[in-house]
């Protein structure tokens, strides 16, 4: 009688270490947006930079969509990525589709090309660089950073020739947004800027430090920068 207890205890067991990773493989995976240092410490200069770099960007993602940043952030935790905002927000400005409908129809789809090319949509509606890069089948890296590159020609941020030399020097879409706001205000160019990073001599906290620009009013920065 035992051996059968025991037996179907292993049985049950076995089972259970079986089932458990199911719903975890149903559940999307969590992308932690908090931050333990928000604020520049001379001491540590360069400690704040990752949550500088992701406001500044959240910010001007959600002046120029129109939408609450908070729910951004909130998409961004529940586990899609930056790259798949740009491209579904985006696309949704110039289709008429929203960016839950786009987002949704990616998740069955090998990529965003599958998405956008059954849309047909013109060029105009999609820019010339980011309709490029979808009919050359990008990555959504490549996709996502032809969105910025837009928003930037839209809102007149940068020349073309300018916006060429920043990305070239190796500008991600974050460094990109959070340069060009430090040099509205320090009268630099943005490639300037973000060289200063780059080199070592200066980090986004002290940039941002010394053209008294406060992390915790970014979204109006943003504003004021578009105008």
């Amino acid at each position: 009688m035992r051996r059968v207890i025991r037996g179907n205890l292993q049985l049950s067991l076995i089972i259970l270490l079986i089932l458990l990773p199911l719903p975890a493989l149903a559940i999307p995976a969590i992308t932690c947006h908090c931050f333990s240092e928000r604020s520049y410490q001379p001491s540590r200069p360069a400690a704040s930079d990752p949550y500088f770099l992701a406001t500044t960007q959240n910010s001007f993602f959600a002046v120029v969509f129109n939408v609450e940043k908070k729910n951004i952030v909130i998409k961004k935790q529940q586990g899609i990525s930056p790259d798949d905002l740009w491209i579904a927000y985006w696309v949704a400005s110039g289709s008429g589709k929203s960016p839950e409908v786009l987002l949704g129809s990616r998740q069955n789809r090998e990529n965003w090309n599958e998405v956008i090319a059954p849309l047909h949509l013109p060029t105009k509606s999609l820019g010339t660089r980011f309709a490029k890069a979808v009919r050359l089948k990008s990555t959504s890296g490549r996709l996502a950073e032809a969105v910025v590159d837009e928003l930037f020609m839209r809102y007149r941020l940068l020349g073309e020739a300018e916006l060429a030399v920043i990305r070239q020097a190796g500008a991600s879409s974050q460094e990109l947004i959070i340069a060009r706001l430090i040099a509205s205000r320090t009268g630099q160019s943005a490639n300037q800027v973000y060289l200063e990073v780059k080199n070592g001599s200066e980090t986004w906290g002290s940039l941002l430090q010394k053209a008294k620009i406060d992390p915790k009013d970014m979204q109006r920065e943003i504003s004021v920068m578009l105008r």
